[in-house]
C-alpha cells in the first residue's frame, strides 16, 4: 500500500506512544485456514441495541465518531463480563477503494465500522484501557452493493463534517448499523489493541464475517470528509500489524458456514 496522508500521520505515532510499537497491535490480516475453532465462541448477546438515540457525528482528526449516550451492552461469546457501548467510528479508503483496517486472507474491504465497548464496571475509557481486557471492539466490514438508507444519511452528513464541527444525526439505534443478529454468529476473536493512539493493548477484538452492504455513492461520500488541515480524509486506516505468535479464533458457527458455502455452493443468507 502506498503511503498516504493518513499513513504519514500514523507513522508519527510510535514516537509519542510507546504502545504503538508493542507486540499485540491491531489491525491484523486474518488467515482463515490458520484460525482455531473455539466452541466457547457462541453468539454474542446484544442488549438494548434496538433503542434509538440522538447524538452528533464528530470529526476527531482521524475518523468520524459518534458517542453513544444510552446503555447498550454485549455479553456472551466468551467475553469475560458485560461491556457497554461507548462510541462507534469508521475507517475507509479513497473513492470506494480498499479501506478496512482488518483484512481477511489479504482481502481489504472498502470500509470498516468499529463499535467500541468497555467493561460496564468502569466509568470511563481511560480507566478501562489500563485493564488488559478492559475494552471490547466489534468490527464490521462493508462491501459495496446495495443501498443502505441509514448509512446513506450518515454518509451524506459525513460530507459536511469538517474540523471542530459536529452534526446532529437523525435518531438511530446500533441495531440499524449492523446486520441482523442471526447473521452475526460467524466471527473471529483475537487479543489486540486500539488502532489509533495510544494503541493500548487492552482490546478483545470480535471481527464479524458477514459484511454490511453499501452503495458506491455512499462509499465515495466518505472521501470528502476533511482532516483538520483541510486535506481530504482518505485512507484513514492503520496498516496490518504483525501477529507475533498470537492465535486468531473463530466461532463455532464460522467454519461450518464457510465450508457449506465453499463445498456446496449454497448461498448463505
Amino acid at each position: 500500500r502506498a503511503p498516504h496522508h493518513g499513513f504519514e500521520m500514523l507513522q508519527k505515532w510510535a514516537g509519542g506512544n510507546v504502545d504503538c510499537g508493542g507486540k499485540s497491535q491491531s489491525p491484523i490480516n486474518i488467515v482463515t485456514r490458520k484460525t482455531v475453532k473455539d466452541e466457547r465462541l457462541t453468539p454474542i448477546e446484544f442488549k438494548n441495541y434496538q433503542q434509538t438515540f440522538k447524538n452528533s457525528l464528530t470529526n476527531n482528526g482521524h475518523s468520524v465518531k459518534v458517542n453513544i449516550p444510552i446503555t447498550s451492552t454485549i455479553s456472551g461469546g466468551d467475553l469475560s463480563t458485560t461491556y457497554k457501548a461507548v462510541q462507534f467510528h469508521l475507517h475507509w479508503g479513497k473513492d470506494g477503494g480498499p479501506g478496512s483496517e482488518h483484512t481477511i486472507d489479504g482481502e481489504q474491504y472498502p470500509m470498516e465500522l468499529h463499535i467500541v465497548h468497555m467493561k460496564s464496571s468502569y466509568a470511563d475509557l481511560t480507566t478501562a484501557l489500563r485493564d488488559p481486557n478492559g475494552v471490547a471492539v466489534l468490527g464490521f466490514f462493508y462491501e459495496v452493493i446495495l443501498l443502505n438508507s441509514f448509512l446513506y444519511r450518515v454518509a451524506n452528513m459525513a460530507v459536511f463534517v469538517f474540523s471542530d464541527v459536529s452534526f446532529s444525526l437523525p435518531s438511530i439505534s446500533l441495531a440499524q448499523l449492523i446486520p441482523p443478529e442471526q447473521k452475526l454468529t460467524s466471527y473471529y476473536r483475537y487479543r489486540g489493541s486500539l488502532t489509533t493512539p495510544p494503541c493500548s493493548e487492552s482490546v478483545v477484538w470480535t471481527v464479524f464475517e458477514t459484511p454490511i452492504p453499501l452503495s458506491m455513492d455512499q462509499m465515495k461520500a466518505f472521501s470528502t470528509v476533511q482532516f483538520y488541515d483541510g486535506t481530504s480524509m482518505v485512507n484513514n486506516f492503520r496498516p496490518v500489524q504483525p501477529l507475533n505468535g498470537r492465535l486468531v479464533y473463530r466461532s463455532a458457527a464460522n467454519g461450518e458456514e464457510r465450508c457449506r458455502y465453499i463445498y456446496t455452493g449454497e448461498q448463505i443468507d
